[in-house]
């Protein structure tokens, strides 16, 4: 078969929605103009833990304009039936309204309806609220952690023994909160016993499928909306429960329902990076070859439900050693369930393994570079697996050069400027992309117009472009001819949107639908006596720019316009899917070599990035113009991680003291320094049709050990825990 012209694909194309977003004109989940809503606003707990005694709600029920409080005493009981699709951790979920019990501080225990937001603000100040409340656990160095998920190769405790140089280290992570710019909302109307959701989601079919269970709906019965997401960060990858409160108040006062939850209850009701202490046993030879590795890693869980991510994945497959042991235990603490955040697992494994590789090559008198080269594996040692690709080496010279490496000096505290000590350091990065089950249509229209649908969401990676882009390639038109639709359970299921997934998972599906529409118009051509192209063979025919034709003989053909006029066609569909990676066994990494440089103020201890670069081996590259956005937008995440993001928790009660974003810091323009990214021009072809390996979480993995490897370099202090502040340098 001919190959089918590239014209947008790989193409530096501005955003298709760029216009509606800056216009004012994307509609997100609170902005939907639904007739008759009204609005609801949930009481939160005030203590940690306990039970309610009581619920006073007279005089909020007694204020204008308030239409129904609804709490566990009136509640209905909802039959949450097992749902084994739901996107739910592992666990018994939280169960709004069905209990007295308060598992954490801010749980829902009460939900205002009124006709006005002002009035079920007010009706929510006038709930009264008594507990019986009991001493929250809330601090992961004093709770019991749960049983752990072991991983092992080798002996490590005997490699450690016998390493000429072993590290003994403990580093701990703070919590981190997402704080996406929009607020999660969710607009809820039931048609009968119907129920349409408007919600911010990054899975529109996994919301789909738990208010399902929840309510105990047929899949007809729901339908989930979602055009437009303010961005996510992984923080909309599960139903929540206040998704669950909209609905429940729209069937209860049989009104539509709007509910948005303020900034302060996104912080104990959508999740968050988990805390963790880690403590990593590191042991090599006096050339730098590793020989054992003993991770011991405690997560902070929910009480109520069992969250893990993908912390062990890099201990055991990014650096050749044959001696791994490692144990991640979930301590379960009083607190709402964590929630996948960009880079998930990988972005707070990277931060001890990449700072220990560094301390391990300052103990040894190697260049950090150096030393990653040395332990460069030929293969997934966790797996016994080929890599399919792995350009780390390549990501290790670019970066060098482009970064200026040759002038780090490697003497700690000998570079300055002014006040301002200077320091340079780099870190590896490395994520398992996701590749998941997807479908998604095409439609080829009468006018040679196009569409493209699939129930995928897009949380501001650029999705309704990259997916255009993809459709417009494999059918032969231009980007202005084809629409892509997306953020609607009615469409075909897709994955989740997150991991990394989408491009590989969705794209592979739009591109079998869209090249099944193609084949079909080239088989009726090509069968027509009518047609410039009967008789030749459909191989050997491309489209380009709507218009069919011989590959070797451009003035051959026609457009699709014109066969489908005359064959009386107002259309032509068909359906595609990606099933996953099937039998390809090989190791499906995406890497990077990010390097940054800080200035240190000598006296007060104030760290500023100057500079970073990120050079990333993320297979095919779809749209660079997108590609940039997220390498800038993950640098600048690590950039929070790593010097200003930090959860404070009140112990005593559970409460979050800085639950806003005056106190919870996150970078800002002055923060944020020059920034580089070169991508490694390439494909990796190991289970998808697109050759790529997604960028959006790689991005982040990394870049906190490249900042607090380059504090060291400028300072000589080596700081074990994020975020990196002034007072732990002072």
């Amino acid at each position: 078969m001919s190959p089918q012209p590239q014209a947008a694909v790989g193409a530096p194309l501005s955003r298709v929605d760029g216009v509606l977003k800056v216009t004012g004109q994307a509609e997100y989940a609170a902005e939907h103009d639904i007739k008759g809503v009204v609005h609801a606003v949930i009481v939160d707990a005030s203590i940690g833990r306990g039970r309610i005694t009581a619920i006073d709600t007279r005089a909020a029920e007694k204020h204008a304009g308030v239409l129904r409080v609804i709490h566990h005493g009136n509640a209905p009981k909802l039959p949450y039936r097992d749902n084994a699709g739901s996107n739910n951790p592992q666990g018994r979920r939280l169960r709004v309204f069905q209990d007295d019990k308060v598992l954490f501080h801010g749980q829902p225990v009460a939900v205002v309806v009124a006709h006005t937001l002002e009035a079920a603000q007010h009706g929510a100040s006038l709930v009264k609220v008594r507990y019986d409340a009991e001493q929250p656990s809330t601090d992961l160095p004093k709770a019991e952690p749960g049983v752990p998920t072991n991983y092992a190769r080798g002996d490590a405790e005997a490699g450690l023994r016998s390493s000429a140089v072993r590290l003994d280290l403990t580093y701990e992570l703070a919590r981190n909160h997402h704080n996406p710019m929009e607020p999660h909302a969710t607009i809820a109307r039931w048609d009968g016993n119907r129920l349409t959701v408007w919600d911010k989601t990054q899975w529109v079919m996994g919301t789909h499928d738990e208010i399902a269970a929840v309510f105990d709906l047929p899949a007809d019965a729901v339908h989930v909306i979602n055009p437009f997401v303010g961005g996510g960060f992984g923080s909309g990858l599960r139903c929540w429960p206040h998704t669950i409160v909209a609905a429940l108040a729209a069937r209860e006062t049989k009104r539509p329902v709007k509910l948005v939850l303020s900034r302060k209850q996104m912080y104990f009701g959508t999740g968050f990076r988990p805390s963790y202490e880690y403590r990593l046993r590191l042991g090599s030879d006096r050339r730098g070859r590793l020989k054992a590795a003993i991770h011991d890693i405690d997560a902070e869980t929910s009480s109520y439900e069992t969250f893990n991510e993908a912390v062990m994945l890099a201990g055991q497959m990014l650096y050749s050693m044959p001696n791994v042991r490692q144990a991640y235990r979930q301590v379960p603490l009083d607190v709402n369930t964590p929630i996948w955040m960009r880079g998930p697992g990988f972005a707070s494994a990277s931060f001890v393994i990449e700072s220990a590789m560094d301390e391990l090559a300052h103990r040894l008198g190697i260049d950090p570079i150096e030393l990653r080269r040395r332990n460069e594996p030929s293969e997934d040692e966790s797996t016994n697996e080929p890599f399919s690709t792995r350009r780390l080496s390549e990501c290790y010279t670019v970066g060098a050069r482009e970064f200026g490496w040759d002038r780090r000096n490697p003497k700690p505290r000998s570079t300055r400027d002014g006040d301002w000590l200077i320091g340079l350091g780099m870190a590896t990065g490395v994520y398992d992309p996701g590749r998941f089950p997807a479908q998604a249509r095409a439609r080829l229209n009468a006018d040679g117009t196009a569409v493209a649908e699939a129930a995928t969401s897009d949380m501001g990676p650029g999705t309704y472009t990259a997916q255009t882009q993809v459709a417009a390639d494999a059918l032969g038109l231009t980007m202005r001819t084809v629409t892509f639709r997306l953020g609607d359970s009615l469409y075909p299921p897709t994955s989740p949107h997150g991991g990394s997934a989408t491009m590989a998972s969705v794209g592979s599906a739009v591109v079998e639908a869209c090249n099944k529409v193609r084949q079909q118009a080239i088989k009726l051509a090509v069968e027509d006596r009518e047609s410039p192209l009967y008789g030749v063979n459909a191989d050997d025919v491309v489209v380009r720019n709507g218009r069919l034709h011989v590959q070797n003989n451009p003035a051959r053909g026609e457009t699709y316009k014109s066969l489908l006029a005359r064959h009386d066609r107002s259309h032509l569909e068909a359906n595609g899917s990606y099933t996953g990676p099937g039998s390809n066994r090989s190791a499906y990494f995406a890497y990077n070599a990010t390097f940054a440089e800080v200035a240190v103020d000598a006296n007060l201890g104030l760290v500023r990035v100057r500079r970073m670069l990120g050079v990333y081996d993320a297979g095919r590259i779809i749209s660079p113009k997108l590609a940039e956005s997220q390498a800038l937008g993950g640098i600048v995440g690590g950039i929070g991680t790593a010097l200003l993001e930090h959860t404070v928790t009140d112990h005593r009660d559970g409460r979050i003291v800085n639950a806003n974003l005056a106190d919870y810091l996150v970078p800002v323009n002055a923060d944020v320094p020059e920034i580089k990214a070169i991508y490694l021009d390439g494909e990796d072809n190991a289970g998808n049709l697109l050759g790529v390996k997604g960028l959006g979480e790689v991005v982040q993995v990394g870049v906190a050990a490249a900042i607090g490897n380059a504090v060291f370099n400028a300072t000589g202090r080596r700081i074990r825990q994020l975020p990196i502040t002034a007072e732990v340098l002072l």
